[in-house]
């Protein structure tokens, strides 16, 4: 095998550790590449870029994959209304797996035999990167520094200060992870199970006091306007949403899941856009969609949700899940308006051409223009002609 290594590179303490550990003391040609899910702004991916030089790396890139990643797997998210245990829009957990497969595919590109990333032993991204560099570049050996050696904070800032890297490694008071798809909080409050986060941990701070109501347009599914404005490409309605409503402070919470290593973890997470987004669409689908459609829908997205979140995305029953949720997306055309205050929303009503409450078949309450009383008597009797059956049995039988 060459020397060449490629590292999921993004200019933190343990990135930067790993770039010097396997430059100059193993020897590797160090290659480091990011990969941008919607949540770095081109003056943040230059200043990374900067520092992957400073380090002495061969070569660093960014790798877009903003609008991949919403064709691959947020446009789903959305169509299934996936909210991991009914709260959390898996913001980090999809990104994770882009991120991993961006990064083996660019391995392959540069020729490098080996790949690395800067994960702990403690959490899901250790599983997600891992198994998903095993499942596209299975040859290539995979280093994680971090890792293996069980380092702590401290024992890589006083190695770097040996190897003349002197920066401000103050540890923020929150963690935070900002992509297309949600922002993601921890802190000392997401440690334990007792506490909430307060508002400074945030980074979207509640700077609106008043209300409005917003409009968001669906074509088959995917967001197409908002407030009357038409985009071509859904990330930027998505964007859109995110400037009028994160400053309100919706779309805050914290989750408590199973992580993939076997424990329970909390991470805090703003995320307005999605959480406006999925209760809109999931509204115009409850309008649009047959009984049947709903159920099947809900049961099919909420294993589609957990294997992403798990690593599993590019196991062949997701792309079987994503072409029944699309085929289900046929008739999901119309304009949600939702309403937003300060710390809370609701969405108000819809209009669809495809509205099955349609009142030119009947009025909910009403009389329906479809069928006659006498045909609801029969069909009364008939549909709970078996329960009827039942309670007689047990009668006879108490004789």
């Amino acid at each position: 095998m060459n020397n060449k290594v490629v590292l999921a590179f993004s200019g933190g303490l343990d990135t930067t550790y790993c770039v010097k550990y396997l430059a100059e003391d193993k020897g590797f040609e160090v290659y480091t590449a990011i990969v941008n899910t919607g949540g770095f702004s081109k003056e943040e991916l230059a200043d990374i870029e900067k520092k992957a030089y400073e380090l002495g790396v061969i070569k660093h890139v960014t790798l877009d994959l903003t609008d991949k990643y919403y064709q691959e797997c947020v446009r789903f998210l959305v169509y299934g209304n996936i909210l991991k245990n009914n709260t959390y829009p898996l913001s980090v957990s999809a990104e994770r797996v882009f991120q991993a497969m961006a990064i083996a595919q660019y391995a392959k590109e540069v020729g490098a035999d080996y790949v690395a990333h800067g994960s702990t032993g403690a959490g899901n991204d250790q599983v997600r990167f891992d198994m998903i560099f095993n499942i596209i570049f299975p040859s290539a050996g995979v280093i994680t520094p971090i890792r293996d050696m069980k380092l702590s904070r401290e024992e890589e800032i006083e190695y770097l200060k040996a190897k003349g890297v002197v920066r401000d490694w103050t540890k923020a008071a929150y963690s935070i992870n900002v992509g297309i798809w949600g922002t993601s909080v921890g802190g000392k409050e997401t440690l334990t199970s007792d506490k909430t986060l307060p508002e400074s941990a945030f980074p979207t701070q509640v700077t609106k006091n008043g209300e409005e109501e917003l409009t968001i347009d669906f074509v088959k599914g995917q967001i197409a306007a908002v407030n009357g404005v038409k985009y071509a490409n859904p990330v930027e309605a998505i964007q859109k949403v995110q400037e009028i409503a994160a400053p309100y402070g919706v779309g805050r919470d914290i989750h408590v899941g199973d992580t993939i290593i076997g424990i329970k973890g909390r991470v805090g997470f703003e995320a307005a856009a999605p959480m406006v987004i999925i209760k809109a669409h999931h509204t115009l689908e409850k309008h649009t969609l047959t009984k049947w459609q709903m159920y099947w829908k809900e049961q099919l997205a909420g294993w589609y949700g957990n294997f992403v979140h798990e690593g599993q995305f590019l196991d062949p029953v997701m792309r079987n899940i994503e072409k029944f949720l699309e085929e289900t997306q046929e008739n999901v055309t119309g304009t949600v308006t939702v309403f937003i205050a300060p710390y809370r929303f609701h969405v108000v009503g819809i209009t669809s051409d495809y509205d099955l409450m349609s009142s030119k078949f009947g009025t909910y309450g009403e009389m329906n223009n479809a069928w006659s009383g006498e045909d609801v008597k029969g069909f009364s009797k008939i549909f709970g002609n078996q329960t009827m059956i039942y309670h007689k049995v047990q009668e006879y039988n108490k004789k």
